[in-house]
Parts: C-alpha cells; structure tokens; sequence
C-alpha cells in the first residue's frame, strides 16, 4: 500500500472504521492503489456520505420544521 493512500486512510475517522470492519480491505488496497476509489464510494454508500443522501437529510430537517412551525400556529 503505497504512502499516499496510508495518509488518506488516517485522515478519515470513516475510512479507518470502514476498514477495520472490513478488513477484505486491506487485500485489495494493498494489491492495488487503484482500489482505493472503489473503497472511497463504498464508504461513503455505507455511511451514506453522499450528496443524495445528505440532500435527502437536509429535506427532512426542513420538512420537520416546517411541520413544528404549522402546529406552534
């Protein structure tokens, strides 16, 4: 596993955890550092750390006050 990709693992508190629960991951991030996009979008499905799904959470929140907002009327 080259450096680089070492670096960006310890950055991240999610890639840390992800893979320690996963540990496949080690294997293949270690055969190849092209792997590691592959790692990065499963994570970020897994954790749902994308931009969906952090749209569909600021949805919600607006949604909820709004409804708090109707019934304090």
């Amino acid at each position: 596993m080259s450096l680089e990709t070492q670096f960006k693992l310890k950055e991240n508190p999610n890639y840390l955890r992800y893979l320690r629960q996963n540990s496949r991951w080690y294997k293949l991030l270690n055969r190849s550092d092209k792997n590691f996009k592959t790692f990065e979008e499963e994570v970020k499905r897994v954790y749902k750390l994308t931009k969906a799904d952090r749209l569909s959470k600021t949805l919600d929140t607006i949604d909820m006050l709004e409804k708090l907002l109707v019934t304090l009327k």
